[in-house]
């Protein structure tokens, strides 16, 4: 017996076709196989079959289709002799019970998997694929439709166009490339924007001396991803290309998958003393114990309850216990859906983040969203990561965080119920409050069996009035841990007294409502310790630093700790890190609803002025040590009494502070309104952490709020500097139509403010952009420009930067000798300014004219001072750029041995950055003899890692 959901659904026995009915029937069975050995709840099943427009016997027509099929299988094993698949009911749902061979899906999943493994000969794994590709005999499910149907359709077709690349890349291992090319020149015009097949297509057509097609096919698919996604070829295919051009053998194909060197480990800290649950932890461990034996699709749980029912706690102990089943690493973050901000995580940000977590190069992630969501399914593909998403709002937010194959899982919790993912597959898990067993025993592990034990009726009482909710008791548990004199007697009649309702809770039975436990904890504070507590509820950010809330409260640091030690006591905050401190939302909630009852406009005002104040006042010098040689920015607003800044002593605690600050401050630039001048000063200070650290989405974002901000300002000097900036970063995702418009807005705007300097800014800007089009010219007469420019406002690092970047060109050129003056001129006047960034960059231009001048002696010591430069500066990638062209120079002087050194600290730099010119590097060792050389590091050579900044335009 065979059924087979490639092409049409088709029921096979003994070589004949059954007839599977109508198209609906023909989905029930689908959606019963696809997740065969697993409950399918009636209303997952209704909602994939009619999407959302299901009849009103819905359920009813649902029984016939079931009824209907259970007949059919039951002829089908009557034909076969066998017992067949079954279609049994539980409590959660319908199961069909199935051997999974004799589904076309699971045989190619289990034959695909075959032909990955590494221990296989080629010709086995040829074979072995090559079988598993026969299977396909159309899309899945081809005569239905709904989307459901073509989420199905997507996750299996990714995964056959995995199996055809590697089927490929063997039988062209094994020198066979006429198969390849028959397969891959019928298979591309089905994926013609995967660039893997077409650079395998090329490959084999070269393979078998079809040199001019294989051209043309290159041609093929850069136009195609032209007109259909405004990108380029990828860096491989743009090699294979010049390779096949040159009548060379095409280079190998890259190895690295760009996934992490160490798995990602995120998730927080186990809750100690973790209670009950046990029914919630085996179904959660049976469910992941199937897909782990299968690795059939991907387990999506949703754990959904009301607010404080500890669906944070159960999610985060049992990744904890689960670790070991994801060994490939673990995801988490809190989506803050509910956050009283208003403001959820949204998934562009997240998906940036988990990017950042799995080592993914900021110059390699895609500027669209939809492009970034590909790129973090495809590391994920493969491999065996737990995702765990914190609070979420709502489907929308978490559906394009979700792995896309076979091997991973996510769990998601959220206070509603993601029907929208339930109908999607996803398993639902609702939390009920403790029971009064496990209630008795979370107070027991907390305030010590004896206590608990010496007064029954009053730990009975206690479990009442705080309704068994998790966090209610956490929070009476910690006052009566705090206060070890007071009876729980007296804790309970006090609770009893100020019990009230949390609209979060409200239900029909007032005894659910959670606002008493709050109140009364917060009546409890002192004075101080209660307003900082109402105000630290205006905070927009996912934390706050001990300096930061002494502003919002206008207080000395001095002050506020012990204010601060007072609320995370009660557990009315936490320090999650050190002298970081941050809100359960539904505290944070709390504690709004108080600031807007007992503190006025004017003085809700007033903090978030002193917030944003502290902000601003703590990044700008921060920034300065950045970059001491800025560009000018216009006067500071000034301090608002009763803040005090923080203050970083030199250039690491600067990177430090950015580092630690920088999603709080982006927070506050998106929450805090009516503030335009402070929130374009903090944008403006952001941007160039930002651009150091490779953050350009992040300063996308930023600059897109400066310019708001300056528009409503009516400043044009403001205005000019955003549209300026939003330049260069575009530049950086080669959207290069963006960039301009955003560089000529910039220079209309300096002009009409006869602003020199910016003008000039923007002209040393727009000559990149002009460079990276490869108008050398062009980029030579803007930067004459900017240099112009300069010299009229009196800006002397500005002049230099201009006339390195004049040189510079002058050596794209091929003008070495016109380039050799101009850089040396700025190289003297960035000495005399000790500009040091300045003269890295300058450093850099000398040693590349020099080695076109075949002056690698002089060519070497220049590059020698730009790499001790970057080191000292802390940019990497470009002090390991210099080591690379370091290596080049000592290679072409005939010095390998020296070259390979060079080229090897480059390496070890680049890939520790996860950068893609790891790969130039590591080819270049390669064809040089493979002398085993010694581990380089910054300790042997006396230079350590440093590198940053694009050479003259930083």
């Amino acid at each position: 017996m065979e059924i087979r959901l490639f092409g049409e659904v088709e029921l096979r026995a003994a070589g004949r076709l059954l007839d599977v009915g109508t198209p609906r029937q023909q989905a029930v069975l689908a959606a019963l196989v696809v997740d065969a050995g697993r409950p399918v709840a009636v209303e997952t099943l209704i909602d994939r079959i009619w999407d959302d427009g299901p009849p009103v016997e819905a359920r009813n027509v649902l029984y016939s289709h079931v009824s209907r099929i259970r007949r059919l299988l039951g002829q089908a094993a009557l034909r076969t002799g066998g017992t067949g698949p079954r279609i049994g009911r539980r409590h959660t749902g319908y199961v069909l019970d199935i051997d999974p061979d004799m589904v076309d899906l699971y045989r190619f999943s289990r034959l695909v998997e075959k032909g990955n493994d590494s221990r296989r000969g080629d010709a086995d794994c040829a074979g072995v694929l090559a079988e598993a590709l026969g299977l396909w005999r159309g899309p899945p499910l081809a005569a239905l439709s709904g989307s459901w149907v073509e989420q199905v359709r997507d996750r299996w077709s990714r995964l056959r166009v995995d199996a055809v690349v590697r089927w490929a890349q063997v039988e062209l291992r094994l020198g066979h490339p006429a198969p390849v090319v028959a397969v891959l020149h019928d298979l591309v015009p089905e994926y013609p924007l995967v660039e893997p097949l077409e650079g395998l297509l090329m490959r084999a057509l070269w393979a078998a001396g079809r040199d001019a097609e294989a051209i043309d096919r290159y041609s093929i698919i850069r136009r195609r991803l032209a007109e259909d996604l405004g990108t380029d070829p990828s860096a491989e295919l743009r090699d294979l290309h010049r390779a096949i051009l040159r009548g060379e053998p095409p280079p190998e194909p890259v190895a690295s998958t760009g996934r992490p060197n160490a798995p990602p480990a995120q998730l927080p800290p186990d809750f100690p003393g973790f209670t009950g649950r046990d029914h919630e932890l085996r179904l959660l461990d049976d469910l992941t114990a199937k897909a782990y034996d299968r690795a059939l699709a991907v387990v999506i749980i949703a754990v959904s309850g009301t607010a404080g029912i500890g669906k944070t706690a159960l999610a985060v102990h049992w990744a904890h216990l689960v670790r070991g089943k994801f060994p490939d690493g673990q995801l988490y973050v809190n989506l803050r859906g509910f956050d009283p901000t208003g403001s959820p995580v949204p998934p562009a940000e997240v998906v940036r983040r988990f990017l950042d977590a799995l080592e993914v190069p900021a110059q390699r992630i895609p500027a669209g969203f939809a492009a970034q969501v590909g790129l973090y399914r495809s590391l994920l593909s493969g491999r065996r990561i737990l995702v765990v998403l914190d609070n979420a709002r709502d489907a929308e937010q978490v559906r394009p965080l979700l792995p896309g194959e076979p091997g991973c899982q996510a769990l998601v919790t959220s206070r509603n119920q993601l029907a929208g993912l339930v109908t999607e597959g996803a398993h639902p898990l609702t939390l009920d409050l403790l029971t009064a067993e496990e209630s008795h025993e979370f107070l027991a592990r907390r305030l010590g069996r004896d206590r608990v034990a010496a007064e029954p009726s009053a730990v009975a009482e206690i479990i009442t009035l705080c309704a068994r909710l998790p966090l209610a008791l956490a929070i009476m548990a910690a006052r009566a841990v705090t206060h070890p004199r007071f009876g729980l007697d007296v804790l309970g009649t006090d609770l009893r007294a100020a019990r009230g309702s949390l609209d979060t809770f409200a239900g029909s039975d007032p005894a659910t409502d959670a606002r008493a436990v709050f109140s009364w904890s917060y009546r409890q504070l002192s004075p101080g310790a209660a307003r900082l507590f109402r105000l630290l509820g205006l905070h927009p950010g996912p934390d706050v630093a001990t300096p930061a809330a002494a502003s919002l409260a206008g207080l000395s640091a001095r002050v506020v700790r012990p204010l601060l030690a007072e609320l995370a006591q009660a557990h009315l905050i936490a320090e999650h890190l050190a002298d970081r401190f941050t809100f359960h939302d539904l505290l944070r909630v709390y504690a709004k609803e108080q600031a807007d009852i007992l503190d006025s406009d004017a003085e809700r005002d007033a903090a978030m002025r002193r917030t944003l104040s502290h902000y601003v006042h703590s990044a700008d010098p921060a920034d300065r040590l950045l970059n001491p040689h800025r560009e000018d920015p216009p006067p500071l607003p000034s301090v608002v009494p009763g803040v005090t800044p923080e203050q970083t002593a030199d250039h690491g605690q600067a990177l430090a502070w950015f580092g630690a600050e920088h999603r709080v401050l982006l927070a506050v630039l998106h929450e805090v309104s009516g503030f335009d001048a402070d929130v374009w000063r903090l944008a403006w200070a952001l941007r160039r952490f930002f651009d150091y650290q490779g953050h350009w989405h992040d300063s996308l974002d930023v600059l897109s709020i400066a310019l708001h901000a300056a528009q409503r300002l009516a400043d044009p000097r403001k205005q000019a500097f955003a549209h300026c900036f939003l330049g260069g970063t575009y530049i950086r995702f080669d959207r290069y139509d963006d960039a301009r418009t955003h560089l000529q807005n910039a220079l209309d705007l300096y002009r009409g403010a006869s602003d020199n300097a910016g003008e000039a800014n923007a002209h040393r800007y727009y000559s990149w952009l002009l460079e990276r089009q490869g108008r050398y010219q062009e980029a030579t007469s803007s930067a004459l420009r900017a240099l112009d420019l300069f010299r009229a406002a009196g800006v002397r690092s500005g002049q230099a930067r201009s006339l390195n970047a004049i040189g510079w060109f002058h050596a794209l050129l091929g003008h070495y000798e016109d380039a050799l003056g101009f850089c040396q001129e700025a190289l003297d006047l960035q000495q005399e300014l000790g500009d040091r960034l300045g003269q890295a960059e300058t450093w850099d231009s000398l040693g590349y004219t020099h080695s076109h001048l075949d002056r690698h002696a002089r060519a070497v010591e220049c590059y020698r001072a730009a790499a001790e430069m970057y080191r000292q500066i802390g940019y990497r990638y470009n002090e390991a750029d210099v080591w690379a062209s370091l290596g080049d120079a000592h290679h072409a002087a005939g010095d390998t041995e020296a070259a390979r050194t060079a080229w090897r600290y480059a390496l070890d730099v680049l890939d520790q950055l996860g950068h893609t010119d790891a790969d130039d590097v590591r080819t270049k060792l390669k064809s040089t003899e493979p002398v085993e050389d010694p581990a380089i590091s910054p300790t042997s050579t006396g230079e350590g890692p440093g590198g940053g900044a694009l050479r003259s335009h930083e």
